[in-house]
């Protein structure tokens, strides 16, 4: 990939459009250069910003995602992403041009992957089988360093980006010692490149070590 892909969301939720602004552009190939809290913004940050791709929620102010979208003639590749499931969502987002629909629980590397995905041309609607279509795109090469985390070291990776951070509960859940977390958490941090545990989880995401986990 020759740039990063320039990416727009729309969201009326100020913490989740936030959020995801802020998971997307840790990516290194990905920019999120605009947002959007209604359908009248997404109209003019389409026309002004001319992004790549579009990320959209359903339900804004005024007109919905899946209206706006509709009614934009010269529309990237679009994926509505929302936390109704319902099949009627997903059909209305696929007339409306979208060319793809994920829930807004997706994990980061499975959002990113769609991104990656939409930008070279997958219609995600028409894909068989999902999973195997975004694993084709999950990621960018591992560094060889990332590459050297031995299993018991994604094991403590897994329980990071899942929320369990406390030394001894890492212990508990693996069932090994405090020492040998901190042992792993060491290793870890230097093939990494990071100072901490927050710093970790981001890597991780990034470099689409969870990619077993989900």
């Amino acid at each position: 990939m020759n740039h990063a892909i320039r990416v727009a969301i729309a969201d009326d939720h100020q913490i989740l459009l936030d959020g995801l602004e802020q998971a997307l552009d840790s990516l290194p190939d990905i920019q999120v250069v605009a947002t959007a809290s209604n359908g009248a913004e997404l109209t003019d940050v389409v026309a002004r910003f001319e992004p790549d791709v579009l990320l959209v929620d359903v339900e804004m102010p005024g007109s919905s995602g899946i209206s706006t979208i509709s009614a934009i003639d010269s529309l990237p590749p679009t994926i509505v992403v929302t936390m109704h499931t319902a099949d009627e969502y997903a059909s209305a987002a696929k007339d409306a041009g979208a060319v793809g629909f994920l829930s807004k629980g997706a994990p980061l590397p499975q959002l990113a992957a769609a991104v990656r995905a939409v930008r070279n041309g997958v219609n995600l609607f028409e894909s068989e089988d999902l999973a195997a279509t975004l694993d084709e795109y999950r990621l960018p090469t591992l560094t060889k360093a990332a590459d050297s985390i031995t299993d018991r070291e994604r094991d403590v990776l897994k329980c990071l980006v899942q929320g369990i951070s406390r030394t001894e509960d890492i212990a508990d859940e693996l069932y090994i010692s405090q020492k040998t977390v901190k042992n792993h958490l060491a290793s870890i941090y230097e093939k990494l490149g990071v100072n901490d545990r927050a710093q970790v989880v981001v890597e991780a995401m990034k470099l689409g070590l969870d990619r077993d986990w989900e």
